[in-house]
């Protein structure tokens, strides 16, 4: 997932190598449903590759497989969440949200209740099994319907304290995992995590970064290769919550940096770049800007990395995007 130069970079920053948000999701869950039999996941048989496993044998009674029936999973979620149920309804991201967007849509957004809809394995973390198990398109349409709050956590603190708000949250979220052990991002510990507040890692008048999910690694990473290597400062955003947007932090960042850059595990249509852009554009702020993401196009096969050096989306990508926008 890293190349030697980002490793070296993330060494230098003092970066602690975590693990996989998956991972973190599920034992977060699992603490929690101990002490709330309220608590229930339901899966289409994705236990295994959800990392429920240890859920269901301490929990089988907090469990609800439906097979592979993603639409069937989120009316039985719905139903639950409208008996008072804290409900996590786990699948892979690139079928949850296309198979069963009318059910996400009317069963748990139009009828209002608390269920979690979590996309597993998201973005290009299938790399290699190609375009129909990449999830690019879950920002877009999820954006599209209202009542939905849509989040994408960059390391294992963000994804915990995600999954603690979720469980305790009665509205509908789409929360949004990759597989990619991840690196532990710098944090000032008196600033909680809230659904709807972006995450400021670093700060800067040059290029702004606004990241989210696993990019926000390689954002920050690049921002402290431009800043040894030419001298630029950076100031490097996570935007975990990709709706409702902290519009605050990304109009101030537009407006006391020289350019913008947004980076997404998603198409460059529908997603976190073209929500930032049609704030800036309403709120009459011209900057320098660009959207890193996957073009319209047939996505490349490969592993994750490669698929994020293919298109930019790695540290020397955007590095290079930076200095280009500068020029």
């Amino acid at each position: 997932m890293y190349s030697p130069a980002a490793k070296a970079v993330a060494e230098k920053l003092g970066l602690k190598m975590g693990r996989a948000n998956l991972e973190e999701f599920a034992d977060t869950l699992l603490g929690l449903a101990k002490g709330d039999r309220n608590i229930l996941a339901v899966t289409s048989d994705s236990r295994g590759s959800g990392k429920l496993g240890p859920f269901g044998q301490a929990l089988p009674k907090q469990i609800v497989e439906v097979g592979i029936a993603e639409q069937n999973l989120v009316g039985i979620a719905a139903g639950l969440g409208s008996c008072g149920k804290k409900v996590f309804a786990v699948s892979p991201a690139c079928f949850l949200t296309a198979r069963s967007l009318e059910q996400i849509k009317n069963d748990i957004c139009y009828s209002d209740h608390p269920v979690t809809v979590v996309g597993i394995s998201a973005g290009v973390s299938y790399g290699a099994l190609g375009t129909t198990h990449h999830s690019l398109h879950d920002f877009a349409v999820l954006r599209a319907i209202n009542n939905i709050t849509i989040v994408a956590p960059a390391d294992n603190f963000e994804a915990r304290e995600a999954v603690r708000i979720c469980a305790r949250h009665d509205k509908p979220v789409y929360l949004r995992f990759g597989k990619a052990p991840l690196y532990t991002l710098p944090r000032s510990e008196d600033v909680p995590f809230v659904l709807g507040k972006a995450r400021q890692l670093c700060d800067g008048s040059d290029v702004a970064f606004l990241a989210s999910g696993e990019t926000v690694i390689h954002a920050l990473l690049a921002a402290e290769h431009l800043s040894a290597d030419s001298g630029l400062q950076c100031r490097v955003i996570s935007v975990p919550t990709i709706k409702p947007l902290d519009i605050e932090a990304v109009l101030d960042a537009a407006r006391e940096c020289r350019a913008v850059i947004t980076t997404e595990e998603h198409m460059v249509n529908g997603g976190l770049g073209e929500a930032i852009a049609g704030h800036l554009v309403q709120n009459g702020i011209a900057t320098r800007f660009q959207i890193v993401g996957i073009p319209d196009e047939y996505t490349v096969t490969g592993s994750q990395a490669d698929i994020f050096r293919h298109y930019g989306l790695s540290m020397e990508g955007l590095v290079a995007r930076a200095r280009d926008l500068l020029r």
